[in-house]
């Protein structure tokens, strides 16, 4: 365990074990990672070079925090699990990855729990997963393809072994490929995509998506002489308009039954809930061009728990939480100012409803990605 002195010494969001990330608020009080993926968030909080996996506080005491936390709802705000500074099934996380899920479960709750990891997932590991009763659990397993050692050190094998491992031993929890980072001239020829078609059927569901390339990402290329794949860094992840167009052929989305892939989807969480045949927590449906590549029933379900909140209790919780300025319902999202993304976030997931920035507009069609790629508005 990280001593006080170290803790002190850490970035501040950092030292901090619990995030509000779009799919979740994110626990993460075990840091460090030897894994070397060149891509890695981590980047952004300065712990690259933090390579052995060192935890913030007992697990006990971190499960405490986040069911004490003021955006905790139990049985709705969806969790994340070691998302952010390591990877939970490395063998010196996995005892505390399983250690939390048991202390979540033990409790009743209900909530979404996704596990994200790109390492090993044994036929032994399922079994844990699957003992758990009441946590509705997804285990991710990231895949992306590169073979570049400098930006993937990590053969991609290993997570198409856990992810088929995952998938044959599936009964409680749900296993979804999580296909990513897609980049151009690095993992998107032909046999890229007809790799990642071939794995979905290893999957509850798929969902696709681009690079996070944040500044200290690019330097990070640039000390190392890898190659750069966009001129420009960006808030958002980057997905091309006709990298995206490729993905979609490729696994015949342009046909009714989809004979080529498995199900696949944009978004994280419209994975998540169809996996476990329930409507998207994130209230995508309201950004209606997004579900054009969901199978229909899962356009139904959604459709069904789709509703517009009440204004008044957006407006209050809104006010709450910060915000400035008209608090806007469209039939699309509720438009807000003033507010970051955790309480952003938060609303979200309480109302089952899209909350936008109002100064950081969603683009038709680009679902929330950066500019990159897309025609100039």
């Amino acid at each position: 365990m990280l001593s006080a002195a170290d803790i002190a010494a850490l970035e501040p969001s950092l030292a901090d074990p619990i995030e509000y990330r779009k799919s979740g608020l994110s626990l993460n009080h075990v840091i460090g990672c030897p894994l070397n993926c060149g891509y890695c968030v981590r980047h952004v909080f300065d712990n690259f070079a933090m390579k052995l996996p060192r935890r913030l506080m007992t697990d006990a005491d971190a499960v405490a925090l986040l069911t004490s936390h003021r955006y905790f709802r139990p049985h709705t705000t969806p969790i994340q699990l070691f998302n952010r500074a390591t990877d939970p099934m490395l063998p010196v996380v996995k005892p505390h990855t399983f250690a939390v899920l048991g202390m979540l479960d033990a409790l009743g709750l209900t909530n979404h729990v996704l596990v994200i990891t790109r390492w090993r997932v044994t036929a032994e590991d399922c079994a844990v997963l699957n003992s758990f009763g009441n946590i509705t659990l997804t285990v991710l397993v990231t895949h992306s393809g590169i073979d570049h050692p400098g930006i993937e050190p990590v053969d991609s094998s290993i997570a198409a072994t856990s992810l088929t491992t995952l998938f044959a031993h599936a009964e409680r929890y749900r296993t979804v490929l999580y296909w990513r980072p897609i980049v151009p001239g690095l993992n998107d020829i032909d046999a890229h995509l007809q790799r990642a078609r071939e794995l979905s059927r290893h999957a509850h569901a798929t969902v696709f998506t681009g690079l996070f390339y944040r500044q200290q990402i690019a330097d990070y290329y640039r000390e190392l002489g890898l190659p750069e794949p966009y001129e420009d860094t960006a808030r958002r992840k980057i997905m091309p308009e006709t990298l995206e167009h490729r993905i979609l052929t490729a696994f015949g989305q342009d046909t009714d039954h989809r004979a080529a892939g498995g199900a696949l989807f944009r978004k994280t969480s419209c994975a998540v809930a169809y996996a476990h045949r329930v409507a998207d927590y994130n209230g995508h449906y309201g950004i209606r061009e997004l579900c054009d590549i969901c199978p229909a029933a899962q356009q139904q379900r959604c459709a069904n728990a789709w509703r517009a909140p009440d204004r008044d209790l957006v407006v209050t919780q809104a006010r709450d939480y910060g915000a400035v300025g008209e608090v806007e319902l469209t039939d699309r999202a509720i438009m807000v100012a003033g507010l970051d993304e955790p309480p952003r976030y938060a609303i979200q997931h309480r109302f089952g409803f899209q909350v936008h920035d109002r100064d950081k507009p969603h683009h038709y069609k680009r679902h929330g990605r950066a500019d990159l790629g897309w025609p100039t508005v």
